[in-house]
């Protein structure tokens, strides 16, 4: 396990900082309403999804196998059971896993859970049947067999030992369903809902609102605090600015930018809390390998050496959440590039003009000199607007012409999965900062399902493969420098953006909320209550 060791005790030095407090008595009852930034989920089935429209929405009706501990967010490897009794020690070499699930745990239908429920969920996630879906098989490269030898137990072998495994089983979109449905369709969970989490399914209102109540059945007797909550869509940020304001909301779990917060605590003053800190999503630009001519890497050099990361960030991070200059690894992590390293980088060299007058000699040589494009965006204000504006004015300093197509969040995932677009922002984001598994997407389409590039590349999932087998810290950063190297520089597969900033200001009676580096953990309310 030295690989998760070492990679551990870099993280420590990068956990956010938390406010101290007292600590305080939760209050029982009260129903929490709060904003999703987003018009609807495109599934309810986290299995397929790689969206908080989707994990905001469900998460409190479902269960995990195991989690970040709720109680400790920042940490990235404080890792604990949910429905395991205990967290394994691994045997065989770190090779096998085998975990003891708890007793009685209830589906919301009244049958219940047991550890064969937990097996197909992840053989559906690992070994997902033809026209099934997930999003994240990628991550599981690792493993080889899941078997569940009896009612309470559930065995993971594995192809080889790594500490990328537990990350991976604690991924927020991980929930637990119910092998009897996954039986009879493997798409049930796309358009319906039944866990075993704190809370039960009441209602939804398509695009409008998705609601629940306190679960009597929950295997933690002493939770939820909360009677219900109700969670409004809104994918206009003034429209979410303005019920926080006028506390027909709470909060807004995913971020709010800078001007946002101003507005709210100077108007609300010590009614408001903030909490911010460093966030595992970043910006970015996808091209599509099979149109023209982004099939060529030169067209594809010039779009990232276009950018002007350096001389964006400190203008960009006061109107949006944005902040931070890197490259594929999470700023500050032990597998990180340095600054001198990521200036080595086509795009991150501090000199603007001479990778302007670079990329403009690219596109000449391409015949592509004054290209004409579109760029598909989500129609989410912060900060994918923000990037997208961004991006099309710095295109345009080397002569190309670039517009807009601005899609809701359902057809922005059907569009990068069909193939439908030249180039379109993305915003990779990882439930876990865990570098070995985050950097999967970068992967080929054949072996990352949430690779919307569309491009093969063996040498990449070779030298993939030998990171992820590496057990020594040193060698395993040096096979990282030479993976970034390989997707930013070489081929281009990916335009690098910047780093996001998480802000969260919310209502001061809502007590319990621990911000984390991502807004995918611990939405599953259970720990929330509202003093008042």
């Amino acid at each position: 396990m030295r690989l998760m060791l070492g990679f551990a005790a870099g993280l420590v030095g990068i956990a956010l900082a938390m406010p101290t407090v007292a600590a305080e008595t939760p209050k029982r009852g009260g129903t929490l309403t709060f904003m999703i930034p987003a018009d609807a989920p495109p599934s309810f089935d986290a299995h397929r999804e790689s969206t908080y429209a989707t994990v905001h929405a469900v998460a409190p009706f479902y269960s995990l196998l195991i989690r970040i501990n709720p109680a400790n967010p920042s940490s990235t490897t404080d890792i604990v059971c949910d429905l395991c009794t205990e967290m394994p020690q691994p045997t065989d070499d770190g090779r096998t896993y085998t975990f003891k699930i708890r007793d009685g745990v209830r589906f919301h239908d009244g049958s219940p859970l047991t550890s064969a429920d937990v097996a197909a969920t992840w053989n559906y996630l690992v070994f997902p049947p033809q026209g099934v879906l997930s999003a994240r098989v990628s991550n599981f490269l690792m493993i080889d067999k899941i078997e569940a030898p009896d009612p309470a137990t559930v065995v993971f072998r594995l192809k080889f030992a790594t500490g990328a495994f537990l990350p991976a089983i604690a991924n927020p979109f991980n929930l637990i369903y119910q092998k009897a449905v996954l039986d009879k369709d493997p798409h049930w969970y796309e358009k319906n809902i039944m866990g075993t989490g704190p809370f039960k399914f009441t209602a939804y209102e398509t695009g409008q609102s998705i609601k629940g109540v306190r679960n009597p059945d929950y295997y933690d007797k002493a939770l939820p605090y909360l009677e219900g909550f109700i969670a409004i869509f809104a994918d206009k940020q003034a429209t979410r600015v303005d019920a926080i304001r006028a506390d027909r909301a709470a909060i807004e779990f995913r971020s709010m930018p800078p001007s946002a917060r101003d507005e709210l605590a100077g108007a609300l003053g010590n009614k408001i809390t903030v909490q911010e800190g460093d966030w595992d999503v970043a910006s970015a630009a996808t091209p599509n390998h099979k149109k023209k001519p982004f099939d060529d890497v030169r067209v594809r050099r010039a779009l990232t050496l276009a950018i002007d990361r350096w001389g964006g960030a400190p203008g960009l991070s006061k109107i949006a959440i944005l902040h931070t200059v890197g490259g594929l690894v999470f700023p500050g992590s032990p597998l990180a590039a340095t600054k001198e390293e990521l200036q080595q980088i086509a795009g991150f060299l501090p000199d603007i003009g001479k990778s302007r007058a670079e990329a403009r000699r690219l596109l000449k040589e391409a015949g592509a000199e004054g290209l004409s494009f579109e760029l598909l965006n989500r129609n989410v204000d912060q900060p994918f607007k923000y990037v997208g504006a961004w991006l099309v004015d710095e295109w345009s300093k080397v002569g190309l012409k670039v517009t807009q197509r601005v899609v809701p969040t359902g057809p922005w995932f059907d569009a990068m999965r069909s193939g439908n677009f030249d180039v379109v922002v993305e915003a990779p984001g990882y439930g876990i900062v865990n570098p070995p598994l985050d950097v999967q997407k970068f992967l080929p389409a054949s072996v990352s399902s949430e690779n919307y590039g569309h491009y093969e590349d063996a040498a990449l999932v070779e030298l993939y493969e030998k990171m992820l087998h590496e057990p020594d810290p040193g060698k395993q950063r040096a096979l990282m420098r030479r993976f970034e190297t390989h997707v930013l520089n070489d081929q281009v597969h990916q335009i690098w953006g910047l780093w996001w900033h998480r802000i969260v200001p919310y209502q001061s009676y809502l007590k319990g909320f621990k911000i984390a580096p991502t807004h995918f953990i611990n939405q599953d309310l259970a720990r929330l209550w509202l003093d008042k």
